[in-house]
């Protein structure tokens, strides 16, 4: 547990319940009878689905049903599942629904041996999940669906983090993977008040899409970085990870109708924030905990 967090938890009077929750034996530890329960703990990133896929199902898929079996005993009032627009990327690229995308968009699969998908089927079965164990057992739940969430703190198997590894470490030439394709990102900020707001305001058995629908390229994404990092080399084209999309951005509209949602860091403004503090972080010598370097990231 890092400094800053026992800060928090110190400040707070939190108590921290350590235990492997792929076993139902660690819910032994939790108390009963919460107003809200946040079930956010997945393992996720473009590393983790291609070397380990049947861990990404193992794990995620025990996290969630020992936490549904969990809620069946618990009593909790209401809960949120956090859930991915990656449940949605075979819809908008094998039968071209819209862009930005709304919550109603079918969730499809394309390639259901690909290891790419892994995460998503299992989110797929989280949102199932929780929605109708909370039809029968009368608890009230909201999903929440991230689109490239960012910040500072989230390890280095992410794209803009991984960015600020690559530039600190002067590749030369830098190249842009999957340079045409597009992305909406979601400063941290704005993605804990999406998630709090979905908590408090989101209406039960409804999906809210939380991100930002200021759509950039990711080239554009790595020459802002750039020039951040006050690069003078040159930049090159490269290929990116088969089965990632061509486009995301979601629609925001019903959470801004139900939740009076609205982003307020703008993508610039948050990457800058998040550079400032990885080239920090880098600087300090600090071991990395996460130190993934094969130059292609997560988009």
């Amino acid at each position: 547990m890092d400094e800053l967090l026992q800060q928090l938890i110190d400040a707070h009077s939190i108590t921290v319940v350590k235990g492997d929750f792929t076993s139902p034996e660690a819910y032994r530890q939790l108390d009963r009878g919460y107003d809200h329960v946040y079930m956010l703990a997945s393992v996720v990133g473009v590393d983790y689905v291609n070397t380990i896929p049947h861990e990404i199902i193992r794990i995620n898929a025990s996290l969630i049903l020992n936490t549904l079996e969990w809620l069946r005993r618990a009593g909790c009032a209401k809960v949120l599942f956090t859930s991915t627009s990656e449940c949605y990327a075979g819809a908008v690229e094998g039968f071209h629904y819209p862009i930005p995308t709304a919550e109603d968009v079918p969730l499809t699969i394309q390639d259901i041996a690909h290891p790419r998908f892994t995460y998503a089927v299992t989110k797929m079965l989280g949102e199932s999940g929780f929605l109708n164990y909370a039809r029968v057992l009368g608890f009230e739940c909201s999903i929440v669906r991230y689109h490239n969430v960012y910040g500072p703190r989230m390890g280095f198997k992410h794209v803009i983090p991984h960015l600020a590894q690559r530039f600190a470490d002067k590749e030369d030439p830098f190249r842009i993977f999957g340079h045409d394709q597009t992305r909406s990102f979601n400063y941290i900020d704005d993605a804990v008040r999406g998630t709090v707001l979905t908590m408090e305001k989101g209406r039960s058995g409804e999906i809210y899409h939380i991100g930002d629908m200021d759509e950039i390229t990711i080239e554009e994404l790595v020459r802002y970085v750039g020039d951040l990092a006050e690069y003078s080399g040159t930049y090159e084209y490269a290929p990116t990870y088969p089965g990632s999309v061509a486009r995301r951005c979601p629609d925001i509209a019903k959470a801004r109708r139900d939740l009076c949602y609205e982003p307020e860091v703008s993508w610039r403004d948050g990457v800058r924030r998040t550079m400032d503090w990885y080239w920090e972080y880098l600087r300090s010598g600090v071991e990395l905990h996460e130190s993934f370097y094969d130059n292609k990231p997560k988009a």
